[in-house]
């Protein structure tokens, strides 16, 4: 039986694929579920929404509750420029690289399963911070109900193997199929990276994150470059990747860099009037975004009462004056006027 699901429906649908912090999200679930058209042909889709509703709910209400009922969260509210979610087969050196990207303290051991909940830690490249959550283990042995909500929050992923693993190919596979249970999809794109857009029609929970392969343990192979190589051709997989040890720090100096570029990241500095610009703490945006955007940045009513802006930038006039819809480029200087 056809959906025919309203405007309002798909309103709610659109804001949910696009909502960031944890919160927010469940607002637009219950907000599908109030407006999504009650008959047979929605039966499966309600189902699906009552799910992850009261999972969801369990993440963000349940700590408020005291330490009673209260446990540790699986999702972790997005900070910095982006976040990355670090996943891979067990034993693979997540925790390792986490540890060493981001200076975290996560426990790390020379057994399977040592990470049992999502541990977020901050990398920093020149004056960005990039949101690194080292997830648990994704192997058969070891089921998370909890993993897609987990990922729903991310823009993408480092999938982590280990090369010099003789069941690598097979472990990697047994990853992808868990995912795919998860109406999770891991691509190689990297060319438009806009969270909430990039989805499966007709589900809303489906998701597609580009991800960036770190082939971890490179200070142990004869030759890394072939190596990633053949991993690709025995699995079909083309994701981009970076031949990396959290031993040695081999390769971990280029994340960093690779990231930043292939995200479209945007740093924006703000100014007052017949002051100099803040350079300390740049805003993050996304290529495309605009000046209105970084009114809604530094407050949300900023936004509206905004008339116009003046930007300094590499390639244009010196304080030009533009309006609320002009881009911005990395690295431009903008004095918001209200």
């Amino acid at each position: 039986m056809p959906a025919n699901l309203s405007p309002e429906y798909k309103a709610a649908e659109a804001a949910f694929r696009k909502a960031r912090e944890p919160r927010e999200r469940l607002d637009c679930l219950r907000e599908m579920l109030r407006t999504i058209p009650k008959h047979k042909g929605t039966d499966h889709l309600q189902a699906d929404i009552k799910t992850r509703i009261r999972e969801l709910s369990e993440e963000v209400e349940a700590p408020k509750k005291g330490p009673a009922r209260g446990g540790v969260s699986h999702v972790v509210r997005p900070e910095g420029a982006a976040q990355l979610a670090l996943i891979g087969p067990p034993n693979s050196g997540k925790s390792s690289l986490h540890a060493r990207l981001t200076g975290s303290n996560a426990h790390v051991a020379p057994y399977p399963f040592t990470t049992q909940h999502p541990e977020p830690g901050m990398m920093t490249h020149e004056d960005v911070h990039v949101q690194l959550v080292d997830l648990p283990a994704v192997s058969p042995e070891h089921p998370l109900p909890w993993l897609a909500s987990a990922l729903q929050t991310a823009d993408a992923c480092l999938l982590v193997v280990d090369l010099s693993e003789s069941s690598c190919v097979e472990q990697v596979q047994a990853l992808h199929a868990i995912l795919r249970d998860k109406h999770v999809t891991l691509t190689e794109r990297w060319d438009a990276v806009t969270p909430g857009t990039d989805v499966d029609d007709g589900d809303p929970f489906a998701l597609r994150l580009p991800a960036l392969m770190l082939a971890n343990k490179a200070d142990l192979a004869a030759d890394e470059a072939a190596e990633v190589e053949a991993f690709r051709e025995l699995t079909g997989l083309n994701y981009p990747a970076l031949a990396v040890s959290a031993k040695t720090g081999q390769g971990l100096g280029e994340v960093g860099a690779w990231l930043f570029g292939h995200l479209g990241i945007v740093r924006v500095y703000t100014k007052t009037p017949g002051k100099p610009a803040e350079k300390d703490r740049p805003f993050t945006l996304r290529r495309g975004q605009t000046v209105e955007d970084v009114a809604r940045l530094v407050h949300k009513d900023l936004a509206h009462s905004l008339k116009y802006a003046r930007v300094w930038s590499k390639s244009g006039i010196p304080g030009q004056h533009v309006g609320r819809e002009h881009a911005l480029a990395d690295g431009d200087v903008v004095e918001l006027h209200t």
